[in-house]
């Protein structure tokens, strides 16, 4: 049985952490954490907020009982850039010249504060004077990169990968449907991420800033509730119209219509941009708030689109995961993705 590097999710709002073992093809639960991430979290410059993060990482690996040094890390939407860009049919040495070129057209920031990577996603099979390749390049800034790694050595961690949550969430749904075009929608503290995945391959990523947090801030001013008052109100009664009249979601609906109107925007691009592929089939929804009542409906109602929760631990069938965590399946789906890294093909 092997067992390899963790995945560590640090969001605005809680950290989370999933150990799987692998014994052949067969993944299998080792263990799992959620704690709430401590203010101002990752955002600070202070060494001291870096020695408290360190701490809390630290105990977290303690109380989850992960055996191993080794971490992978994702990097949150709203701190770096991610594009699908097309590109003229290039060789791999061309393609590493011409990047950063083509890179600086497409990223509002100077080239030399950044760490970029890239990735071909499509390279067309015959070349012509109109055939593109599609390109996958990621950006993030360099002293971002380094603030990770700072309070992770502290923490007595030792980086294997850095990526993007978009790519660890990827992960958990190219294995089962690879072969249905699918728009992954992340919904995290602060930002909404909309990710179109066609056979496996992302092919549109876009990013909007409203997430979880704003959608507490609404519930909370509505009804006069503290902020954890509101989130209970958020887990408990969401979109239902069975309790409170259905006041919450009133409350919550102007929100989502704006979430709604950037995922319709992102549908129209890739019906006009792919006319000749599959259309999108189906919608997954990602994290803390992907769970609350009547959400899925929203949208089935709102797109028409099959719309479902993402449970990564079914996905990924990892056998023997207790209850309370498959019930969190949604929150650990970065996690669980950074966890499966190492067990790529």
């Amino acid at each position: 049985m092997k067992s390899n590097a963790f995945g560590l999710d640090i969001g605005t709002s809680s950290i989370k952490a999933v150990f799987l073992n692998r014994d052949g093809n067969t993944l299998s639960f080792n263990s799992a954490i959620s704690v709430p991430t401590p203010s101002p979290g990752m955002q600070s410059e202070s060494p001291f907020d870096h020695q408290e993060m360190a701490k809390v990482i630290n105990k977290l690996v303690t109380d989850a009982k992960i055996t191993t040094n080794k971490v992978n890390i994702a990097l949150p939407e709203h701190n770096i850039f991610t594009k699908v860009i097309d590109m003229p049919i290039l060789s791999e040495k061309e393609l590493s010249t011409a990047i950063y070129w083509e890179a600086e057209q497409h990223i509002p920031a100077p080239m030399d504060t950044m760490t970029l990577a890239w990735s071909i996603l499509r390279r067309p099979k015959q070349i012509g004077t109109d055939q593109k390749m599609q390109v996958l390049i990621v950006a993030a800034p360099n002293h971002i990169i380094k603030r990770y790694q700072t309070i992770l050595e502290l923490a007595g961690l030792s980086v294997i990968a850095v990526e993007t949550e978009t790519l660890s969430l990827i992960r958990c749904i190219v294995k089962e449907r690879s072969t249905v075009t699918s728009m992954l929608m992340n919904i995290g503290s602060l930002n909404t991420s909309f990710s179109i995945v066609q056979n496996g391959i992302i092919v549109f990523n876009y990013s909007t800033p409203l997430g979880g947090s704003a959608v507490t801030r609404a519930i909370a001013a509505d009804f006069g509730l503290n902020t954890s008052q509101a989130e209970e109100y958020k887990r408990t009664y969401g979109f239902s119209d069975k309790n409170l009249s259905g006041k919450v979601g009133k409350a919550i609906e102007p929100i989502f219509t704006n979430i709604l109107t950037e995922a319709k925007k992102a549908i129209a691009f890739y019906s006009e941009r792919y006319k000749n592929d599959s259309p999108i089939s189906q919608i997954l929804l990602s994290g803390g708030t992907a769970k609350m009542p009547g959400l899925d409906v929203f949208f089935v109602k709102s797109i028409g689109i099959e719309t479902a929760i993402l449970n990564p631990w079914k996905l990924l069938s990892v056998s023997n995961v207790p209850k309370e965590f498959e019930a969190q399946g949604p929150q650990f789906g970065v996690a669980c993705g950074l966890a499966v890294k190492e067990y790529e093909q």
